[in-house]
């Protein structure tokens, strides 16, 4: 019946509130981990994501894949702990019938900066606390099974294997080894990197990177905040605290090059770009703004006007920028004919140049922030995307007021705004440029 229940909420999953007005609460707990809370009482659930600087920068050297696997493995298992009072071992199937049992949705995973787990759960007491007890017990007590470990080791290597077939796949690891060098952003897990992890690199990396006092929790749901403050508590009470961290290398201008692979598909896989924007920038919003005219804005962008539309050299061009805890990468890429290779590049970098010098029109900076603005409503029209959003407000550390503002930071940006951006963080001879199928 629970279950039933729940499928139906989730249904209504979209009757939280879709406008900018959140009411964000924030504080610190006494172990240093840090809360971000919206109340909304609309539908009786509850979501919750818990946080750490435990992404795949943070991978040992020569073992990347750590951070993907320790994260992947967190509910293989659980050892037997003794606070706050005696808990048994649980197998993999004993968690997901737990899980199951309080109608409960566990979620989770890894990206180059963060990495976490989350839940959403019924908000009535008894399944509440049942849930969060158990994601308590996940992101504490992880027994790594040395037998799932062998299975998670195989499936992942099968994986990259197959990926090393895939054009886009060889693209994209290039592409950010062009652009990041020898800084964590451009590790990637290869075969010998996941075969040399051992069960001792998993408990270490999450002994020093699940830690409370850099933990961020993040929560919407039908709850108080004295509710709030108590899960969070409950959240991170099992958790150690951690000794600060190695300051992660600067992310180097990098030379720009070109690299061509060959590879037997029939498209060559075009990608270009450079390290541009750290998150929080002020540079953000005009970016944000300028590159939906540039290759942002799908089939009403200059890049598919020009490329695909007056010559048809592609089914689809796209440009965005991704904004990371360091410079994270200004990208545009497309997908022609092997033949078209040199003449799409050129025309994709001639398109770039001449933004880079000229800026939106008039009427392309007004049809631009009138779709982002008219958007916006869709970024938050539930709890879980709000929940994705104020996660990442804790996590870097960007303002409490983020959401509230954003559509005004957005009608305020010049085409004055968009240039000056874009000419501070883009010059045409600093991009680096990979072609997958094409080695001419």
């Amino acid at each position: 019946m629970k279950r039933i229940l729940f499928a139906f909420l989730l249904a209504f999953a979209s009757a939280g509130p879709a406008s900018a007005a959140l009411k964000i609460q924030s504080w610190s707990l006494a172990n240093g981990a840090k809360v971000l809370f919206v109340e909304n009482h609309s539908i009786p659930i509850l979501d919750v994501s818990v946080e750490f600087d435990a992404g795949s920068r943070r991978d040992p050297q020569g073992k990347s894949g750590t951070a993907e696997l320790t994260n992947a493995m967190l509910a293989r298992g659980l050892r037997e702990s003794a606070t706050p009072s005696q808990e048994p071992a649980m197998t993999e199937a004993q968690i997901s019938d737990a899980i199951a049992d309080t109608a409960a949705q566990r979620g989770g995973g890894v990206g180059g900066d963060r990495a976490g787990a989350s839940l959403r759960t019924l908000s009535s007491a008894a399944e509440r606390d049942a849930s969060v007890n158990l994601l308590a017990r996940i992101l504490a007590h992880p027994s790594f099974p040395e037998n799932f470990l062998a299975r998670d080791k195989a499936r992942t290597i099968a994986a990259i294997k197959e990926d090393e077939t895939k054009p886009e796949s060889i693209a994209s690891k290039a592409f950010w080894r062009l652009l990041y060098g020898s800084h964590p952003y451009s590790q990637y897990p290869t075969v010998p990197s996941v075969e040399s992890i051992t069960r001792d690199d998993l408990v270490a990396f999450h002994t020093t990177h699940y830690v409370a006092n850099r933990a961020v929790i993040a929560m919407i749901g039908d709850i108080t905040r004295a509710e709030a403050d108590a899960i969070a508590q409950q959240l991170t009470s099992r958790l150690p605290q951690g000794a600060p961290l190695p300051a992660l290398p600067k992310v180097d201008t990098m030379a720009a090059s070109e690299e061509r692979i060959p590879h037997p598909a029939t498209q060559a896989h075009i990608m270009l770009g450079l390290p541009a924007i750290v998150r929080g920038e002020p540079d953000y919003f005009p970016l944000l703004v300028g590159n939906y005219t540039l290759g942002g804005g799908g089939f009403v962008s200059r890049l598919t006007h020009e490329v695909r539309e007056k010559r048809g050299l592609s089914y689809s061009v796209y440009s965005y920028f991704n904004p990371m805890a360091q410079p994270g990468p200004f990208q545009a890429g497309l997908q022609t004919q092997k033949e078209q290779t040199d003449e799409a590049l050129k025309v994709v970098r001639d398109t770039i140049g001449t933004f880079l010098r000229d800026g939106p029109t008039p009427q392309e900076l007004k049809a631009a922030k009138d779709n982002l603005i008219g958007g916006f409503a869709l970024r938050i029209d539930n709890n879980r995307k709000i929940l994705d959003n104020i996660a990442a407000i804790g996590f870097y550390n960007l303002p409490l007021d983020y959401l509230d503002t954003w559509t005004a930071k957005i009608e305020k940006v010049t085409i004055a705004d968009v240039k000056a951006a874009f000419q501070r963080k883009l010059a045409l001879d600093r991009m680096s440029t990979v072609i997958v199928g094409n080695a001419k």
